[in-house]
């Protein structure tokens, strides 16, 4: 699926995940929470929350067993999602250097498309509950999730599709 741009390679591809993808999503997931996050949680929380190392052989297996999408911008991976049979949007990530550009609406956009439920829901962290917000999810509950010891918060949220 190709969104905006005047030409091809301006324009947002959406793919399927690929098992070669890993690493390269392993590094876009870390450099954005670490950037992107910042202003929100400490670095003590950053670190426990997206590691630098990562066993690429459990990410993998955790994509595989969700509907993974990637997007695509001049043929380099900006970002990418998941979600899960019952509607769980796990992960959805937009490299740092492309935030704001609608990235995150288009991968939301085709998971909740492609899904064949009418109820979905996130775990969002307290940077991006503004973003699903203005997709009408709603808060359901604020909860506080210890990782290593250290506790993150974050916002139970869910949304009925139309």
């Amino acid at each position: 699926m190709l969104i905006g741009g005047e030409k091809e390679g301006d324009s947002l591809r959406i793919r399927e995940y690929r098992k070669e993808d890993g690493p390269v999503l392993a590094k876009l997931f870390y450099q954005t929470v670490h950037t992107v996050n910042v202003a929100d949680y400490t670095k003590i929380q950053l670190d426990v929350w997206a590691p630098k190392k990562r066993d690429l052989k459990a990410w993998n297996a955790s994509f595989l067993r969700h509907r993974t999408v990637v997007a695509e911008l001049g043929g380099q991976i900006v970002g990418f999602g998941d979600m899960d049979k019952t509607g769980y949007l796990d992960r959805l990530y937009v490299h740092r250097d492309f935030q704001g550009r609608h990235i995150a609406t288009a991968i939301c956009n085709e998971l909740e498309r492609q899904s064949g439920v009418h109820r979905f829901e996130t775990y969002a962290s307290i940077t991006a509950r503004p973003f699903f917000e203005s997709r009408g999810y709603e808060v359901i509950r604020e909860q506080e999730v210890k990782r290593s010891g250290v506790t993150l918060r974050n916002y139970v949220m869910c949304k009925r599709k139309k």
